[in-house]
């Protein structure tokens, strides 16, 4: 089977699956800005594609976005003709068409079946657009028209998509009712046989300390440090937590970018706006204390999750992060916030404590409480990491679903443009 792969960032949430189609045999191909030259990755031909054009300057800011969608779906459009005019045709194709790449690949294919990775469609509910009222929108009457917009891209792709794949219950749940027959539940799954707890792990931190697993300490990880992912929910609970657990050393791995939400004010970032605000809380042999990695290689993050004696997991209600599934596999104690779709892999009580997002004293009082009960972290740590290998494991759980899901993709009389 001729199978081509779309994602402006490969390989992203194809990481595993990519390699897989290749390794049982079929023909894969990928079309993506990241690289500059052709390529080979794993049995995947890697090729480039250049984004043409740039956002036209005074253009209403909702037509921008949609805008950068047209430039990335036009380019992706002239790469994908000039590999059918090198006679590849593709059974099915695979695409993240969240920046809109995929919009235009069925008027170059349109026998080729379109599966879409469905990561989320924008809803302007209280419970999401005003989940955190710190940071209200700005023009909060108009949220509902400007997700619209923000739709566009969605609802375009809805008319040529013949299925489309979800990590967690809660993100294909987002989308109207007409996606819902066509999007199955699938996560995309985290290696449990390499991600395992190790009594061993060592970490080494900034200031040249070295932690392990017999020291106590508390971690925290987001992509990038902001609001989104409870940074500043977090780091409001710091003065308490160091005040209560004297021994602790606090670790928190992530980057100064924002990858979710509103910017910081200009020249500034969500770090140290937060930084700011609780370090004349703090005193300065307890701040030596907390250790900010950055962003760091794999191994790092790894050891990171090892040596955690609680891991702290908060988030809006949006896309589930890959690390909390990570940490549960590696036999973590975990305390996270009672959210969607947090609520999924969380079971409080059970597979960790759960937490109303805001509550940062409760936050505190329940991470206190599992650092004084190791009897406690050992159950829920242990229950975490049963419950990851019997939902996300990837090889023997996530895999053969995604598998599955693109051999019946191809078994699948293809939607036809609505112009056909």
């Amino acid at each position: 089977m001729n199978i081509l792969l779309i994602h402006q960032n490969f390989p992203a949430q194809f990481k595993h699956l990519g390699p897989a189609l290749a390794e049982r045999g079929d023909q894969v191909v990928v079309l993506t800005p990241r690289v500059k030259e052709p390529t080979k990755w794993k049995g995947i031909n890697v090729l480039p594609y250049t984004v043409k054009g740039s956002t036209t300057q005074g253009v209403h800011p909702w037509l921008a976005d949609f805008e950068t969608k047209i430039l990335r779906g036009t380019s992706c459009f002239e790469a994908a003709l000039a590999l059918k005019e090198r006679g590849f045709v593709p059974d099915v194709i695979l695409a993240h068409h969240g920046w809109g790449e995929s919009l235009f690949l069925k008027d170059v294919w349109p026998d080729a079946r379109l599966g879409l990775y469905c990561e989320l469609y924008h809803r302007s509910s209280k419970h999401e657009t005003g989940f955190d009222p710190e940071f209200p929108s700005p023009t909060p009457g108009r949220d509902a028209l400007r997700l619209r917009m923000k739709n566009l891209n969605n609802r375009l792709h809805e008319e040529v998509m013949d299925a489309g794949l979800s990590p967690t219950q809660y993100q294909a749940g987002t989308y109207p009712d007409a996606y819902q027959s066509r999007i199955t539940t699938c996560h995309d799954g985290v290696d449990t046989n390499a991600i395992v707890a190790n009594p061993d792990a060592k970490l080494q931190l900034p200031d040249g300390r070295e932690v392990t697993p017999r020291d106590e300490v508390i971690t925290f990880i987001n992509r990038n440090l902001e609001p989104y992912r409870g940074y500043h929910i977090f780091m409001r609970a710091l003065p308490d937590l160091l005040r209560r657990r004297p021994n602790a050393q606090v670790v928190l791995l992530g980057g100064d970018e924002t990858s979710y939400g509103a910017k910081p004010p200009q020249g500034q970032t969500w770090k140290q706006i937060f930084i700011d605000e609780v370090r004349p809380q703090i005193p300065d042999q307890d701040w030596a204390r907390v250790h900010f990695l950055g962003r760091v290689p794999y191994p790092t993050f790894l050891s990171m999750i090892q040596v955690s004696t609680v891991h702290v997991y908060l988030t809006y209600p949006f896309v589930l992060s890959w690390s909390l599934i990570e940490a549960m596999s590696a036999k973590c104690a975990i305390v996270a916030s009672d959210t969607a779709p947090v609520r999924e892999a969380i079971i409080g009580g059970q597979t960790g404590v759960l937490v109303d997002f805001f509550d940062r004293e409760r936050l505190v009082e329940e991470t206190c409480a599992l650092l004084d009960s190791p009897e406690r972290r050992d159950f829920l740590g242990s229950n975490a990491r049963r419950f990851a290998r019997e939902r996300y494991d990837l090889k023997r759980v996530c895999l053969p679903r995604q598998l599955k899901w693109v051999d019946d993709l191809a078994a699948t009389h293809p939607v036809r443009h609505p112009r056909d």
